[in-house]
């Protein structure tokens, strides 16, 4: 058994998890970072790849605005092509009523300083004629865009260990406690001891919560991702729709990426897979969007385990019951843009008690009385 002293433990080793052991070590703390499996292979590594501002909840927008100056940057301060590129993000309406709907999102969204250009059929069509006859318009958020799900994760893991943070992969962690003087984490091969700990569980952020007497009624969400093989290049926008039920864009490679439905998902093995039947509906909605993609061949498809809260938005901040334990974790299916600026908000709560960024909507006392209903009809769009 392996014995580590830090000044922070962290639980999980997704994108935000592992963007705060690089924001921590840029602080002078020393971290231990314990993950289960492999960095960026949870939710952050096997989602649809986008980074968008557009369709969030309007508490995230603070976030999600600050999160977006941070990915023109990346690749640099990483040292690894993260395949981001600011494509676009249209979200596309099918009836009067969703357009209805992007318009009044549009107003909301702009008191937070996001400009949406709102596009009727015409528009659309003289930028996209490809579009198939259910389209009636769109919302366009020209800075959006795109990225490598697979590969920011384990880039912010691989800076993480540059800086001398240590990474533990494949220590699931069985247990953590505070005795009165600091943190007792025992992971698989490892014990820590450390001042503060960041519960960046993902799916199991709920449990680690609950070692600690908090209420976090976290799901398990599996999207339903597939594939396509290489294409020549069609899909300009990474693409929404109002509903959330279908979203699609073409990497570099000319690959079409479409995702839409649930697949799967067992918290238990920590395993998700995706559904015959659910794949085959996107690729339905997907070819009504997009009628010219009729003969692409799908080469793969694949799921993986998120955390979804009952109200869509994720727990970030610190713990109500114990000093020095924070939280990220429950991002419900929208955290892949999200990740790189939460890395800097744990460090910040970590480092100075409070951060720059609005948290109080994601206070996890808000779960302190829940007893239900939970709903699971949110967009899952990444």
């Amino acid at each position: 058994m392996e014995h580590l002293t830090v000044d922070v433990a962290i639980i999980g080793g997704g994108t935000a998890a592992c963007a705060a052991a690089v924001a921590l070590r840029e602080a002078g703390l020393t971290v231990a970072l314990l993950e289960k499996r492999l960095c960026g292979a949870g939710a952050s590594g096997v989602n649809f790849g986008g980074v968008r501002q557009q369709g969030r909840d309007l508490a995230e927008l603070p976030l999600s605005r600050r999160a977006r100056l941070l990915w023109d940057g990346l690749s640099a301060k990483l040292a690894e092509d993260v395949g981001f590129e600011a494509t676009g993000h249209i979200k596309l309406a099918r009836s009067d009523a969703d357009m209805a709907l992007l318009e009044a999102y549009a107003r909301d969204a702009a008191g937070h300083g996001l400009d949406l250009q709102l596009m009727g059929p015409n528009a659309l069509r003289a930028e996209m004629p490809w579009l198939g006859p259910a389209v009636v318009g769109a919302s366009l958020s020209p800075t959006d865009g795109q990225a490598n799900p697979r590969v920011v994760g384990p880039a912010f893991a691989r800076l993480a260990r540059r800086l001398g943070a240590e990474i533990r992969e494949h220590a699931p962690v069985r247990h953590a406690a505070h005795d009165g003087t600091g943190f007792a984490v025992e992971a698989e091969g490892v014990s820590v001891r450390s001042r503060t700990l960041v519960n960046a569980a993902g799916a199991y952020g709920g449990a680690v919560a609950g070692w600690f007497g908090e209420a976090a009624p976290v799901a398990p969400l599996a999207p339903n991702m597939v594939v396509t093989e290489p294409l020549p290049h069609l899909v300009t926008r990474s693409i929404g729709v109002v509903g959330g039920d279908v979203y699609v864009r073409q990497t570099r490679r000319g690959n079409v990426v479409l995702g839409g439905g649930r697949g799967t998902a067992d918290s238990v093995d920590g395993l998700a897979r995706p559904v015959t039947a659910t794949s085959l509906g996107a690729g339905a909605r997907t070819l009504a969007l997009i009628p010219d993609l009729a003969h692409a061949h799908v080469i793969r498809s694949w799921s993986g385990l998120d955390g979804e809260m009952p109200d869509h938005i994720p727990v970030i901040g610190p713990s109500a019951t114990t000093p020095g334990l924070v939280h990220a974790f429950g991002f419900s299916g929208h955290g892949f843009q999200l990740g790189p600026v939460v890395g800097e908000i744990l460090a910040e709560l970590v480092t100075q008690g409070r951060s720059a960024s609005p948290l109080h909507p994601f206070r996890i006392e808000r779960f302190a009385e829940w007893r239900g209903p939970y709903r699971s009809d949110g967009e899952i769009e990444h």
